[in-house]
C-alpha cells in the first residue's frame, strides 16, 4: 500500500496556504527559498547555504539527474555571487535578489535578510563601496573586490552553472505543472538536447559500475577523465 507524504505549511516553509503548490514544494525539497531563510542558509546569513561544493561537490551535479536535498550555496559563495553580481553593474541590494532570482527562474530569491548582512560584510572587507541614494545605498564592486573576485574565477564560473541549472530544473517543473510542452530541443536558453542527456547518464553508469575497480584501473579512468574535460574546454592537456 502507498501512503500519500504530508507535509505541513510549516515544513513546506510556506504560511498562506493550507496545500503548497508543487513548486513551492519542489523548492522545499530541493534546497531553494524565494524571500526565506533559516535553518538551510548561508552559513549566518540564512536560506541557501551548505557544505562543501554543494551538488555531490564541485565535481558534478550529483547523481541521476536528481538534485540532492539539503543547501547548495555557502556563505562565501553567496558572497562571490554578489561581487559578480556588481562586476556587471552597480547595483541596489533589492536588484541583486531579482537577479539572482532571474538567474535561477525564479527558483531562488534570497531575502534581503541574507542579502544586506553579507553585502555590509563585503563593505568592512573592502570589497564593495556604498553610496547613499536617500534612504537607499547602491553598492559597486571595489578594486579589492575585484582583485578577489579574477582570483575565484573558475568557482564564479561554476556557481552560475549551478544557478543556470537550477533554472532549467525549474523551468522544467513549470512546464510539466502546466501542462505545456518541454521546451523545443533547438532551444539553446533552456533545456539539454536527448543525446547530451544520455551521453551524461551513460558516463555516470560507466563510472559506478567501476566503483570497485583497483587502484590502477581508477588511474586508467582518470586521466581518460582528465583528457575528456580538457578537450570539452578546448585546452590541452598536459
Amino acid at each position: 500500500m502507498h501512503h500519500a507524504q504530508r507535509f505541513s505549511r510549516r515544513e513546506c516553509g510556506m504560511h498562506d496556504s493550507v496545500h503548497p503548490s508543487p513548486l513551492e514544494m519542489f523548492r522545499h525539497m530541493f534546497g531553494g527559498h524565494r524571500r526565506g531563510g533559516g535553518r538551510h542558509g548561508f552559513g549566518p546569513f540564512g536560506g541557501f547555504g551548505g557544505g562543501p561544493g554543494g551538488f555531490g561537490g564541485f565535481g558534478g551535479f550529483g547523481g541521476d539527474d536528481a538534485m540532492p536535498r539539503g543547501r547548495q550555496f555557502s556563505a562565501d559563495d553567496l558572497q562571490l555571487l554578489l561581487l559578480a553580481l556588481l562586476a556587471e553593474q552597480p547595483s541596489h541590494g533589492y536588484e541583486l535578489i531579482k537577479a539572482l532570482d532571474t538567474r535561477s527562474s525564479g527558483f531562488y530569491a534570497p531575502s534581503p535578510g541574507m542579502v544586506y548582512p553579507a553585502l555590509t560584510y563585503l563593505e568592512e572587507l573592502g570589497y564593495v563601496t556604498v553610496q547613499a541614494e536617500g534612504n537607499r545605498k547602491r553598492y559597486a564592486l571595489a578594486d579589492a573586490g575585484r582583485a578577489h573576485l579574477d582570483a575565484q574565477r573558475e568557482r564564479v564560473e561554476m556557481l552560475f552553472a549551478k544557478l543556470a541549472h537550477l533554472g532549467r530544473k525549474m523551468d522544467f517543473m513549470r512546464r510539466a505543472f502546466a501542462g505545456e510542452a518541454p521546451a523545443a530541443p533547438d532551444d539553446d536558453t533552456r533545456g539539454w538536447l536527448p543525446e547530451f542527456v544520455e551521453a551524461r547518464m551513460a558516463l555516470k553508469q560507466a563510472l559506478f559500475r567501476k566503483s570497485g575497480a583497483s587502484a590502477d584501473e581508477q588511474r586508467r579512468i582518470a586521466a581518460i577523465l582528465r583528457r575528456a574535460v580538457a578537450d570539452i574546454e578546448g585546452r590541452t592537456e598536459g
